[in-house]
């Protein structure tokens, strides 16, 4: 059964997968190693919480309670009477598997560990535990109290119970499951991030520019925004990650990032996050 559950990670997707389980009942610690993070998510998810409760999405007494259920912390030790924790770092491997280590060594026997990464194998995430068996890959997308979907991923070792009790949770929070095998960007960004790529080479070749790629592609296949527009949303920094994920896993030369995307990365031109990407905040 599960009552209290762990985040790691108190940014954007961090912020977003607290609130969700807080609104859902579940006692939450979320950890960060900086103080302001924490201090930042906390008043984020509450703002998130009034404008639900402003469009009559949730009672407004649900806002106060919701609050009242997520502890913060800077300290991994207060994590170890979890039940179920999810990491939501950032989207760099030597991390993950570093917070993975020491998270297996303070959670208790039995609590479940998944990682919300975008593109790291949960095969390999799995392997620095001594509890392969009890890793799974949990996938939200952002901005997690609105999007409906999460791709849940087995890991090579990752028994029948944990992916039971993970399915379980995802209903308990009302979203839908997408299951994907472990393979490099899993469903979601093994499409989304070669279209979002190659709008880049489009604008690199000067085929058009990023304001008409993606009215484009917005108008033209109905998407709710241009690629260029989700990158900068997404972060270029974190696409660039991904496409290198991708491009090292098949070893094939149609994930290769557009070199424009790296140049603007080198830059610091990561999109809304630093004010400027492919369009200016």
């Amino acid at each position: 059964m599960i009552k209290q559950v762990g985040v790691l990670g108190a940014g954007q997707m961090g912020n977003g997968i607290a609130h969700v389980f807080a609104q859902f009942g579940y006692q939450v610690v979320l950890y960060d190693i900086a103080a302001p993070q924490l201090e930042k998510a906390v008043t984020t998810i509450r703002q998130n919480l009034e404008r639900q409760a402003k469009k009559g999405a949730i009672p407004e007494a649900l806002v106060g309670e919701t609050v009242g259920r997520i502890r913060t912390t800077q300290a991994l030790a207060d994590l170890a009477a979890v039940d179920f924790a999810v990491e939501a770092v950032t989207e760099n491997e030597p991390l993950k598997l570093e917070i993975f280590r020491r998270l297996d060594e303070t959670a208790k026997a039995g609590a479940i560990l998944a990682s919300n990464t975008s593109s790291i194998p949960i095969t390999k995430i799995a392997a620095v535990t001594r509890r392969p068996e009890k890793v799974i890959g949990m996938h939200f997308m952002n901005p997690v109290p609105v999007m409906k979907l999460v791709e849940v991923i087995r890991g090579h070792a990752t028994s029948d119970e944990t992916f039971a009790v993970t399915a379980e949770l995802v209903a308990k929070l009302d979203k839908e499951m997408a299951v994907s095998q472990d393979y490099p960007g899993f469903i979601v960004n093994r499409i989304l991030m070669p279209m979002i790529n190659e709008a880049v080479f489009a604008l690199y070749e000067g085929i058009a520019t990023a304001e008409d790629i993606d009215k484009g592609m917005k108008l033209g296949t109905n998407q709710p925004m241009g690629p260029l527009t989700l990158a900068d949303f997404i972060g270029l920094d974190t696409c660039l990650a991904i496409m290198n994920v991708l491009y090292d896993g098949f070893k094939d030369p149609k994930y290769r990032p557009c070199p424009l995307l790296v140049k603007m990365v080198n830059a610091g031109y990561l999109g809304r996050k630093s004010g400027r990407g492919f369009y200016s905040y």
